[in-house]
């Protein structure tokens, strides 16, 4: 297990499949994560049961999914050589399910669906919903950490004002009630990759020891004819999308690929016989780069 500071490059080389990073939590979450975005519900056990098989045991879903519940029977069919306790599954607050009551429904609704007795980590999808609304939400899930349903906490799709108008709750709250009263931020979660490298929020959260998490990490296959990664790609043997996906390791994040190709699940987690030099690293830089291939919630100012 590796303390989360940003990764220098000698502990990145350590690297394997099996690598945890410590939150601010004290819990670990696995480097590595298997993202089920957009995976229909008839087949998410199937490729999650896969994902385990090739080594995965981070699994990235959320409420807005729609297949918590055939993620967590993956869960259930593996025990028999998985403990849960080795397993990490993540879910998200929905943009609709903001407040502090709406998020308890959305908590008891995972957590009864999946039959799961706790969340390793739950995130607030999206910073939607205005400023009391999502200091709402976080209330309720620092309630349900406090109970024992959520392992740790986090926030998906902020932009720096959102990031810092939370730090500034969780100070409030700390300065009235005492220490740990506002829960932490252990997570955040970001499409990441070298044509959005989000250089602000990447240093905010890295500042304070949050782990970021990279979504959409291989541009949706956007960016699979860029002569560069092509170029990279020859020299190390490898395909473009294992080479975005170890820049996204080498940049200390925590990358959630997605796919329900079986070759392609493995393939996205064959990362750790090789390392891109600093040279390639510095050639796949887009600094300043704006250019998302996903929805942008960061930019939201209500």
């Amino acid at each position: 297990m590796e303390a989360y500071q940003g990764m220098a490059s000698d502990v990145r080389q350590r690297l394997d499949i099996t690598s945890k990073y410590e939150m601010n939590s004290g819990c670990r979450i696995p480097v590595l994560g298997y993202g089920v975005y957009q995976t229909p519900a008839a087949v998410a056990e199937s490729v999650v049961l896969h994902a385990f098989k090739t080594g995965y045991r981070h699994i990235d879903c959320a409420r807005a999914y729609r297949n918590e519940q055939p993620c967590a029977d993956a869960i259930r069919s593996s025990a028999h050589s998985i403990s849960r306790s080795d397993i990490f599954f993540t879910s998200k607050v929905p943009p609709r399910a903001m407040g502090y009551e709406a998020t308890s429904r959305s908590i008891a609704s995972t957590l009864s669906q999946t039959s799961l007795s706790y969340v390793d980590l739950y995130l607030i999808h999206s910073p939607y919903g205005g400023r009391t609304a999502r200091l709402g939400t976080w209330d309720a899930l620092v309630s349900a950490q406090k109970a024992g349903q959520i392992r740790s906490l986090g926030v998906s799709n902020y932009g720096v004002h959102h990031l810092a108008e939370l730090e500034l709750y969780i100070q409030t709250l700390e300065t009235k009630d005492g220490p740990g009263a506002g829960g932490t931020i252990s997570v955040g979660q970001w499409e990441l990759h070298p044509w959005l490298p989000r250089d602000d929020i990447v240093e905010w959260c890295r500042a304070r020891n949050i782990v970021i998490q990279a979504y959409c990490p291989l541009v949706r296959g956007q960016r699979a004819d860029e002569p560069i990664l092509k170029e990279i790609a020859e020299t190390h043997g490898k395909t473009w999308a294992q080479v975005l996906l170890r820049w996204s390791l080498q940049k200390g994040f925590v990358p959630l690929p997605k796919s329900v190709t079986a070759s392609r699940i493995e393939e996205n987690a064959d990362l750790y016989d090789f390392e891109l030099s600093g040279e390639e690293m510095r050639r796949l830089e887009r600094k300043g780069a704006y250019e998302p291939c996903s929805w942008d919630p960061t930019v939201s100012r209500d």
